[in-house]
């Protein structure tokens, strides 16, 4: 099996992505041959359906389809939003973004894998089934499903392609052994969370982004989690006990019949996406090579 990647930053970090691929596919030895990019995701600034993080992308969509496009990768929006009501659906901006992603999974470029929607809300689900035809669905870790059995009854769910887990299900194996492999392959982990394996306020988190996403004026969320002031770092990632590394994924994910890992970061700088793509995806004797192509592009800004 091959591990597929889901990566940060479809409209945040598109100057990135720009150098990236086509280095990728260029210069494919550079790079594990048990892996590959399934997809990804992200939403522009101003998106009243996005959930999880506030987006702040500026860039043009069509360009960004293009780009995906031309390397054969599924885009995916972010609208896991908690808290849409049926007055939120006809958001003009929104809307647009459908129609122009919406470009099905027979279209040539996009590999029989169409486009999808990262989602929270059923009732924005049942709005994009009947406008829009052509989406797959991915369930959003901002569900924070972190009771097993409601996790499993999600991945029954029909009308989704993957489910995300809450990071903290991610070392039950001996329930995540016992699922089917159709249920197996509707699994997507979350990797390198950074978050307190002990929050208790996660869910409440996500509300706050969901709040500012609809332009509410809500109080801040603080983070209660020892060295939350540290931000996110990824050698605290490592050693968060829902880590999942490149080890996992080639000697327990894979050979269990886990095929799909979501790498978070979309607002963390293209900087630190880069050392996620370099740690997931590069082998050792060629980060150099790597960083070294995109550091010298003058065009990116990537501190």
């Amino acid at each position: 099996m091959k591990a597929y990647y889901h990566l940060p930053g479809l409209f945040e970090f598109y100057e990135l992505y720009k150098e990236f691929l086509p280095l990728y596919r260029k210069h494919r030895e550079y790079f594990y041959d048990w892996c590959d990019i399934g997809s990804i995701y992200g939403a522009p600034a101003d998106c009243i359906w996005g959930g999880g993080r506030v987006g702040f992308g500026e860039h043009d969509s069509k360009e960004v389809l293009r780009l995906m496009q031309e390397y054969g990768i599924s885009a995916r929006l972010t609208f896991s939003n908690s808290l849409l009501t049926k007055e939120h659906l006809p958001d003009k901006k929104c809307n647009e973004l459908c129609r122009i992603f919406d470009i099905g999974g027979d279209n040539e470029r996009s590999r029989g894998f169409g486009n999808g929607i990262i989602i929270y809300s059923d009732i924005l689900l049942d709005y994009i089934k009947e406008n829009y035809h052509d989406f797959y669905f991915v369930s959003s870790t901002t569900k924070v499903l972190t009771d097993f059995c409601e996790f499993e009854n999600e991945l029954n769910r029909e009308e989704f392609r993957y489910v995300v887990p809450d990071f903290r299900l991610n070392k039950s194996f001996d329930k995540l052994k016992a699922l089917s492999q159709h249920q197996k392959d509707k699994v997507e982990f979350l990797c390198n969370e950074c978050c307190w394996f002990g929050c208790m306020d996660r869910k409440k988190c996500y509300e706050t982004v969901s709040r500012k996403n609809l332009g509410e004026d809500c109080p801040e969320h603080y983070c209660t989690a020892p060295d939350a002031g540290q931000g996110y770092l990824f050698s605290k990632a490592m050693e968060n006990p829902g880590f999942i590394g490149i080890d996992d994924i080639k000697n327990t994910y894979l050979p269990m019949g886990f095929s799909n890992f979501k790498i978070e970061g979309r607002g963390l700088g293209s900087a630190m996406v880069l050392e996620f793509l370099l740690y997931y995806m590069t082998k050792p004797q060629y980060q150099i090579h790597v960083r070294e192509h995109i550091y010298l592009d003058n065009m990116l800004d990537l501190f």
